[in-house]
């Protein structure tokens, strides 16, 4: 294959599908970001996120001062202290456990563990949405590369014809119009062949961004030249396939089941509640002596002292405005939603499903008629040029006959890609598009 390539020309990589979607996977940006979101609702669930462990808290704290103090005394005398530093300091521990509060903590602790699988479940979509638009992208370039072989053939044709004309009118048994014309169809197949090799180029730049490529400037080549699909799928095989690994049907449940367990944690508030708590505490006071004039006492130096606290609360939040009773209303209400929403994102994977399959059902049925016709068009084309040789063919009778079979060939080029596409469809709604690794 000879590609008009313009400006530095890179080094070239051989790609497959494998690994076109495996490099896809690995450094992606959409799916890196999906990795790391369900990297955090699997921190998110744990025991303590929960509300099951205790919570131990300390405070401790040192200060002072510094005072100075003149006493005046009623027979006249007079008392004076200065510099007298006084210190202080404490420490304190406190341990805090919730003992019950009305099944709400293990109803979180569930709550966190969907939570969780819905972040895998995530991550899953983005995996297989860009796997299908990796498998789509990949075969569209088969396809756009099918068709600049196929326009390369329609080059070929033209220069044999102008060939056989050029020959002809230097003999004298055509004119000069005719070769001419020979040229100009030359020269507009030519021009179709180098604005092809712009798609090519385009749907390459696309498939190395979804594979997240360092440099997109280097060049890759498709090891594949054909567009193969599977011509045996089956309705039933996919439907319950679907009904059991379709990713979106998978979330919309988990989200209705989330719905359900937020209705279990508000109801658990009517539900009186039990803590323990204990905690000790240290304190130390020491006094500075100062200087004092004409006056002598004894002073205290320090003082410390050290206690132990615990304890058990039991309460009940008995009337709050009505707003519990709204709460529940609202968490019931957005329970339905969810039921209403997983049994509408059902019936939509189904007609999708099933609209696709038709498609490839039909596809199936063109590609065959198409590969039918293009034999016919092949045949055909050998005995008009056989007759254009032998003068008893026109020229624009030849080229109706010419573009009768690259029209073929494209459109059975099309048709293929188009039953690909549905293959991809029917394996991404059917949770099997996987399959590609």
């Amino acid at each position: 294959m000879a590609l008009w390539l313009t400006g530095e020309v890179h080094a070239q990589e051989i790609f497959d599908l494998s690994r076109c979607v495996s490099t896809g996977l690995e450094q992606n940006f959409s799916v890196k970001v999906a990795r790391n979101r369900e990297e955090i609702s699997e921190n998110n669930y744990t025991r303590g996120n929960a509300g099951f462990l205790p919570s131990v808290t300390t405070t401790n704290r040192f200060g002072g001062n510094v005072t100075s103090t003149t006493q005046n005394m009623n027979n006249g005398s007079k008392k004076t202290s200065s510099g007298i530093h006084n210190t202080t300091g404490s420490a304190a521990v406190n341990l805090d456990m919730p003992i019950f509060r009305g099944f709400s903590v293990q109803t979180t602790y569930q709550k966190l563990n969907e939570l969780k699988q819905l972040g895998e479940l995530n991550t899953q979509m983005a995996m297989e949405n860009l796997m299908a638009q990796i498998v789509a992208e990949y075969y569209y370039y088969i396809q756009q590369l099918n068709y600049y072989h196929n326009m390369e053939y329609a080059v070929s044709l033209s220069k044999e014809r102008m060939r056989i004309d050029e020959e002809r009118y230097l003999l004298g048994a055509s004119s000069k119009l005719e070769l001419l014309q020979s040229i100009v169809y030359l020269n507009a197949d030519s021009s179709r062949l180098a604005r092809q090799n712009e798609a090519i180029l385009e749907s390459e730049v696309r498939l190395k961004k979804l594979m997240a490529l360092e440099n997109l400037e280097d060049r890759i080549v498709i090891q594949d030249t054909s567009i193969i699909f599977n011509p045996s799928l089956l309705y039933a095989d996919l439907l319950t396939s679907t009904m059991e690994y379709n990713t979106g049907l998978q979330i919309a449940r988990k989200n209705q089941i989330v719905s359900e367990l937020d209705y279990k944690i508000i109801a658990s508030r009517a539900y009186p509640y039990l803590n323990f708590s204990s905690g000790y505490n240290y304190s130390y006071r020491g006094y500075g002596t100062g200087t004092i004039s004409d006056y002598g006492e004894l002073a205290l130096a320090n003082q410390q002292s050290g206690a132990l606290n615990y304890g058990v609360t039991l309460g009940m939040d008995i009337f709050q405005g009505f707003n519990r009773r709204r709460e529940k209303s609202n968490a019931l209400i957005e329970v339905e939603n969810r039921n209403y929403q997983t049994q509408e994102i059902e019936q939509d994977i189904q007609a999708d499903l099933l609209t696709v399959f038709y498609a490839y059902e039909n596809n199936l049925r063109l590609v065959k008629m198409e590969m039918e016709n293009l034999d016919v068009a092949r045949e055909n084309l050998e005995i008009a040029m056989e007759r254009y040789r032998l003068g008893a063919l026109s020229g624009i009778e030849l080229r109706e006959v010419q573009k009768s079979l690259l029209d073929a060939e494209e459109r059975l080029i099309s048709i293929k890609y188009q039953t690909k596409l549905a293959e991809i469809s029917l394996l991404q709604i059917a949770g099997r598009i996987m399959n590609y690794i």
